[in-house]
């Protein structure tokens, strides 16, 4: 028996998808200012990008690739046939951009915008008829479809669709609602999703079309249409104001990137990278479901004045199933300068020669006042000089090493990471940016003397990027400290922002370079000593992104060398896999990470199956629950009952920053003495 048997209406009843209420739709048309700014786009590309860029038929079958993508990536809603009719456009997209002919294009879209409204009113029929649905049956879901052949028929889409809604009606069920918060929880979302494929315009069209063509090149550059409002800045840089938060489309959901350092949201410490929000609400009132809502009109939900609450219905990253989503409050605000200021606190280390003191400082941002220091004020704020005002505080207090924990902090000034690394070095180069005509030019600190000499650690992650990136692989290069933690980023690129005739593009114009000639774009900077990390990098970073500029070298520029921390590495990493066998902690993070990986590559479907559905989920909490409880009973904390995301300890500190913190200062201490009586030991010989 067929699903649309199983829903009881025949499939005939769902022809007529080239007309709503029987009246043709309008094809819409390209405007003069749209066919100009394509050429200008191109132009810019060809001749302003840092790759070398060839606008051909190869390229043009990339592109089209992309539009199609970005216009149905689950290949949901166009047939094979609808994709065969324009794929003429496979060799057509770089003659179209060059020509301004941009006609064929706003047709396929106008295609897909009539399958996409016919399949959202099939939907809300559905909802008319009462969904009535047993969950009995041996079927599964797809979640990921961006490689799934086209259907065929309109039948077979019928069927797709029937398990979506079936799934998104299951997974509403096993949540806690009732039949009828199901149904208006599912008419809400695909009214909306019809509401707003029915307002779209050309202005929207040429969006979705330029973002698959700079997209097709690299994922920083992209073409910014002309502002309708004063929201239009936030909206383009995918960011909340408001929250302090990143975020990032990911299918049908909305993915947190990353967040803002001292922001709302970091500091209420209930969002993390990779979470995914599925409804938005306000301080009163009903929860909107933004599953599949376009990345823009979800910003524009989260926003709002300074001193509101936005509520949001939130499924962690580590969950396995959408189900498992909580409700958090954010106080809307803004982010001063003092809340991202750089920090330092002492920690002690109880060994069997004594206590140790070592200094960590953490520091979220690369900062500088430019108002203040434009103004020629002389003690305007800046991440250097609030370092060195901790690194002298620290000093008083007998340490013997200072961390520097650069994770999370995803970057800024560029002059604030020469000068920071000006603190610890006595002159040199910090990094080399090489432009699209390859001429590299070279960047670094110039004064005489350093403010501290001392043994250096540098702690990073993966949401560590750009500036942090180029001060870290510095360090590392200089020999002048040990980089800890997890691979950063991997953000080795630099964009510039260039006015069009009609919107603007954002193009990536240079290329970030170590002083040893590595790039830090895609690989990042890999860390001396490798910490297990519950951000999983097939979800965040530059590896992650499509089409991301690939890693390669340059030359290497005069640089001494300030210590040799190579020679100690062995020694300094068999202590540290010693500690972590015996720290409940970082036993946990490994084994969890591990678990994160195997469920991500496991989950590539869903059971429609009830009983099923929770006992694969009940499985895999299990295994989750199994290893929180034995880090807890190894830390003599609570056991838990069941798994929960648990985002905090009693200490107001995660578990996992505070073992990182705790570990990178053990190794800077095994770092001290071991160059200490290395030192000693060469000068007796």
């Amino acid at each position: 028996m067929s699903l649309l048997a199983q829903l009881g209406r025949p499939a005939a009843a769902l022809v007529g998808l080239l007309l709503v209420a029987g009246v043709a739709l309008a094809q819409p048309q390209p405007t003069d200012a749209q066919r100009q700014a394509a050429v200008e786009v191109a132009e810019s590309l060809r001749y302003g990008h840092y790759a070398d860029i060839s606008l051909d038929d190869a390229w043009s079958r990339r592109a089209f690739e992309r539009y199609l993508s970005v216009l149905d990536g689950q290949r949901a809603f166009l047939l094979a046939d609808d994709v065969a009719d324009f794929r003429h456009l496979e060799a057509r997209i770089d003659d179209a951009l060059f020509e301004g002919d941009l006609n064929d294009i706003y047709a396929l879209y106008h295609r897909y915008h009539e399958r996409a409204e016919s399949r959202f009113e099939w939907l809300l029929e559905r909802l008319d008829e009462g969904l009535n649905f047993t969950y009995d049956s041996d079927m599964r879901l797809e979640l990921d479809r961006d490689e799934a052949p086209w259907a065929e028929s309109i039948e077979e889409l019928d069927e797709l669709w029937f398990k979506r809604l079936k799934n998104a009606a299951l997974t509403l069920a096993i949540s806690g609602q009732d039949d009828d918060q199901v149904e208006t929880n599912l008419r809400q979302r695909y009214e909306g999703q019809l509401n707003r494929v029915r307002q779209t315009n050309e202005e929207d069209i040429f969006g979705l079309f330029m973002a698959a063509v700079t997209g097709s090149i690299d994922p920083h550059s992209e073409y910014l249409s002309p502002p309708p409002g004063e929201s239009f800045d936030i909206q383009m840089r995918l960011s909340l104001e408001g929250i302090g938060a990143m975020l990032q489309s990911d299918g049908e959901y909305v993915k947190v990137a990353s967040l803002v350092p001292g922001g709302p949201a970091d500091r209420a410490g209930v969002l993390k990278p990779a979470d995914r929000i599925i409804a938005v609400g306000q301080e009163e009132g009903e929860m909107v479901n933004v599953v599949g809502m376009r990345l823009d009109n979800v910003v524009d939900l989260i926003r709002g004045p300074k001193g509101s609450v936005v509520r949001l219905d939130v499924v962690p990253a580590q969950a396995v199933d959408m189900t498992r989503s909580r409700i958090v409050e954010i106080t809307r605000d803004t982010v001063n300068l003092e809340d991202q200021a750089a920090q330092g606190k002492v920690i002690e280390i109880e060994r069997d020669d004594g206590m140790h003191r070592i200094g960590v400082i953490k520091i979220p941002t690369f900062y500088v006042d430019f108002d203040a220091w434009q103004a020629g004020e002389e003690d305007f704020r800046s991440t250097t000089r609030d370092v060195a005002r901790e690194i002298e505080r620290l000093k008083q207090e007998d340490i013997e090493g200072i961390v520097l924990d650069l994770r999370n902090n995803g970057g800024g000034a560029l002059q604030e990471a020469n000068s920071l690394l000006g603190l610890f070095i006595d002159r040199g180069p910090t990094v080399q940016v090489r432009d699209a005509r390859g001429r590299i030019s070279l960047y670094g600190d110039t004064e005489a003397g350093t403010l501290y000499d001392g043994p250096l650690g540098v702690l990073v992650n993966r949401l560590s990027a750009s500036a942090s990136e180029i001060f870290a692989g510095a360090i590392q290069d200089y020999g002048r400290g040990l980089v800890m933690g997890t691979p950063t980023f991997g953000k080795g690129t630099v964009q510039t922002l260039n006015e069009l005739s009609h919107g603007q593009i954002k193009l990536t114009r240079a290329k970030f370079y170590r002083i040893s000639g590595d790039s830090t774009q895609h690989r990042g900077v890999e860390p001396d000593i490798i910490f297990p990390s519950l951000i999983d990098p097939e979800l965040i970073g530059e590896s992650s992104l499509d089409n991301a500029l690939d890693w390669d070298t340059v030359r290497s520029v005069q640089y001494r060398h300030y210590g040799e921390p190579w020679r100690y590495l062995e020694s300094i990493k068999d202590r540290h896999r010693s500690r972590a066998a015996e720290h409940p902690n970082f036993r946990y993070l490994t084994q969890q990470a591990e678990l994160n990986r195997r469920l991500r590559e496991q989950t590539t479907s869903v059971s429609l199956n009830r009983e099923q559905r929770q006992r694969e989920v009940e499985e895999q909490e299990a295994e989750q629950l199994g290893l929180e409880n034995q880090r807890r009973q190894a830390l003599g904390l609570d056991m838990l009952e069941e798994w929960i995301d648990a985002r905090s300890e009693e200490n107001d500190e995660e578990p996992v920053e505070q073992v990182q913190v705790q570990e990178a200062a053990h190794i800077l201490l095994d770092f001290a003495l071991l160059s200490s009586e290395g030192y000693r030991l060469a000068n007796r010989d």
